[in-house]
């Protein structure tokens, strides 16, 4: 396997305001690409160093597990994202499985939050798709539902990193300007239909 971090699929100015270059910069360049470094010099001639990605976080513990698993959150976490993105999904499959699940745009937005607020410490939001419906959920660390068999439709990242030099301590004001202005609805229409 070719190990490498992935561009990412916007300029790191993009987001902005919502986030700012600033914290693109260190957030991928750093963090991101730190795990890759790390998971690269942790696999190195063992069997791992030949399997997919997903694998190594399936059948891992510890710092290899660690590693994967962010490298795997973090290019999950820039594709959810897109330039003036966010608010509620236009009409079709996505809003319709909203409507189903959470009653509408604004109780799924309600809930989100919450959820992220509720994570203590580090650790991400999802929406994913378990037992027949879409579901949030949080995780601790570099957790990811992959590990069990669920299917992520969308990630927020919630350590620190992902925030603090745009919102210092409001996470809660990162989870509203990531509901209201960042989202990729198709991307996560490619997940639900993946």
């Amino acid at each position: 396997m070719i190990f490498e971090v992935p561009p990412l699929p916007y300029p790191k100015e993009a987001l902005e305001p919502a986030i700012s270059r600033n914290t693109l910069e260190f957030h991928y360049e750093k963090h991101h690409k730190g795990y890759m470094a790390k998971l690269k010099a942790a696999i190195e001639n063992t069997p791992q160093a030949n399997q997919p990605l997903t694998e190594i976080i399936k059948t891992t513990t510890g710092d290899i597990f660690n590693n994967a698993a962010q490298v795997f959150n973090h290019t999950f976490f820039w594709e959810c994202m897109q330039p003036n993105g966010g608010g509620a999904p236009p009409a079709g499959p996505v809003l319709d499985m909203l409507k189903r699940d959470f009653g509408d745009w604004a109780q799924f937005r309600k809930q989100f939050i919450e959820t992220g607020m509720k994570r203590f410490g580090s650790g991400y939001v999802w929406l994913v798709w378990q037992d027949g419906k879409s579901q949030l959920i949080s995780t601790a660390n570099a957790e990811t539902p992959i590990k069990t068999g669920i299917k992520p439709l969308r990630t927020a990242d919630v350590w620190e990193h992902a925030y603090y030099l745009d919102y210092q301590n409001k996470r809660d004001s990162f989870l509203e300007s990531f509901c209201d202005k960042l989202i990729n609805w198709s991307f996560v229409q490619k997940q639900l239909e993946a």
